[in-house]
């Protein structure tokens, strides 16, 4: 029989709450079955499990959710690998330009601060010598 894990299990495991799970279900990342009256019981598979995964990494490595499914959901196609991971280097390739053009942004910002402070100290210490 497969492994099945309960919403709980996973939440816990992965450290989620059980609304990030249905979050993540309505995004179409997870896809568990139902069970009990009226389908209330949410079953998820071995394989919910590895895409909640998926996604997880994906999300520390910056990317968004559209990305991680759009990248999870190559892996369910044939079993040519080739496509799947053209489209991996594509999306991590933008995901990269983005971070790289962000860095910049940053760097530049701090040069400018580090010039304020040094403008500031130097008239700081013209007026407590005035003092």
């Amino acid at each position: 029989m497969a492994t099945t894990y309960t919403i709980s299990d996973l939440a816990k495991e992965f450290d989620l709450t059980t609304r990030a799970m249905r979050f993540y279900e309505d995004m179409g990342l997870l896809q568990p079955e139902r069970e009990g009256p009226g389908g209330r019981n949410r079953v998820y598979s071995a394989r919910d499990r590895t895409r909640l995964k998926l996604t997880l990494r994906a999300k520390r490595l910056g990317l968004s959710l559209t990305e991680a499914k759009e990248i999870i959901d190559s892996y369910d196609s044939p079993r040519d690998t080739a496509p799947q991971l053209k489209k991996f280097l594509a999306i991590l390739a933008d995901h990269r330009k983005k971070l790289e053009d962000q860095l910049v942004d940053l760097q530049a910002n701090l040069d400018e601060i580090r010039t304020h402070e040094k403008e500031a100290r130097v008239l700081l210490l013209k007026a407590e010598k005035l003092k």
